[in-house]
């Protein structure tokens, strides 16, 4: 599917995209910034299966599109964005033949509605998971996740503006992530008092604002709940308990070299965004009518996961040197000398049980470690 966003708003033109991509991941999105270069698109191009088209234009009228395509097409669905929400306007937008009127700001469980209904997916039965997971690598993937991944990435490259206090105001309103703060800061590795922390402010001012990001982090990457395949479901669950035991992990290596844990937990918890993301296709793939096997689903992973991970991190600007920390989970060249990757591969293989291999050893001992104890060990557990 085509579609054709006009927003000159950069922040609302990346929304709309990312609710059509979240629809039809196939879509290939166009997105102009004003009147004459939707014109040029829609003159240069094949037709569009949809338009998402701003009123108010640095110059004029998005109802001018609307007139230009409506003369040609009379049937693809228009869907008029605007800051206007008088009876008036809606009235004058719907005279020149819109399918629907969205009014700013949006609600975007609204406006999935809204679109989900005047453009159901394709059914993907027709073509195979792995011709499906090609066709949607270039559209804008987001984890079905109540909470944003890239939001809570973008408050993590800003923490050190934030408080507790404006941590607390822009959570409050959500209660998983609240239970879970509230759970950690609870726990024996936080409680100094011995009186238990009862406000969302106290958890993060307990943990620090860089640990509660992480825990919003680990929260926004858990996707199984939003997956209806129970194989997919299932999977999902593996991959991000493997996530996080690499996190614990990472971050018990880093408090042992006397480092700042938090960014080798960050890089633990992006471990398996790859596979996260195919999962997420493939889940919609599978809503969609299309059939799924395990070996099918095991190839896919195995084909379509660094490729989906790679996506996203460019999507989401990670630095390029926690990119490179999380890849080191994965894979370590073997003349790769800089400490934090090292530490990321040891706490990867440590994780998977292999603490007693002649690899791990070998990295410990590179990083300046004896392997682990029991008592070590367990000793960071509740504080990642």
């Amino acid at each position: 599917m085509k579609a054709l966003i006009l927003e000159d708003d950069e922040l609302v033109g990346e929304l709309l995209e990312t609710v059509v991509a979240g629809i039809h991941q196939g879509a290939a999105v166009s997105l102009a910034r004003s009147l004459t270069e939707a014109r040029q698109l829609i003159d240069g191009s094949d037709r569009y299966q949809l338009y998402l088209v701003d009123w108010q234009l640095p110059d004029g009228s998005g109802l001018e599109l609307v007139k230009q395509v409506r003369a040609r097409d009379r049937d693809v669905p228009i869907v008029m964005v605007s800051g206007r929400s008088d009876r008036e306007s809606v009235i004058k937008a719907a005279h020149h033949g819109i399918s629907g009127y969205i009014t700013k700001p949006l609600d975007v469980q609204l406006l999935h509605e809204r679109l989900s209904k005047l453009v159901p997916s394709e059914a993907a039965g027709h073509g195979s998971a792995d011709e499906y997971l090609q066709a949607s690598l270039n559209s804008v993937i987001q984890l079905p996740t109540d909470i944003d991944p890239a939001d809570v990435l973008d408050l993590i490259g800003r923490q050190q503006e934030l408080s507790p206090a404006q941590l607390a105001e822009r959570w409050r309103e959500e209660a998983a992530l609240t239970a879970r703060l509230l759970d950690v800061a609870n726990s024996s590795s936080f409680r100094r008092t011995g009186k238990p922390v009862e406000s969302l402010k106290d958890a993060i001012t307990n943990m620090g604002v860089a640990m509660a990001l992480n825990q919003a982090l680990a929260l926004a990457l858990d996707v199984a709940g939003k997956i209806e395949n129970p194989g997919l479901q299932a999977q999902a669950r593996v991959f991000h308990d493997m996530a996080l035991q690499v996190a614990r992990e990472a971050y018990k290596l880093a408090v042992r070299l006397g480092k700042s844990p938090s960014l080798f937990q960050q890089a633990g918890l992006l471990s398996r965004l790859g596979e996260l993301a195919v999962l997420k296709v493939l889940n919609q793939f599978s809503a969609e009518g299309g059939s799924l096997a395990t070996s099918e689903i095991e190839q896919c992973l195995g084909q379509w996961s660094q490729d989906y991970g790679n996506r996203l991190k460019v999507h989401w600007k990670l630095p390029l040197s926690l990119r490179d920390m999380i890849g080191a989970v994965h894979f370590l060249p073997k003349d790769s000398t800089r400490e934090d990757r090292l530490v990321m591969r040891a706490a990867a293989l440590v994780a998977g049980g292999q603490s007693d291999s002649d690899d791990c050893q070998r990295l410990l001992r590179r990083i300046g470690l004896e392997q682990t104890s029991s008592t070590e060990e367990s000793k960071h557990d509740d504080r990642s």
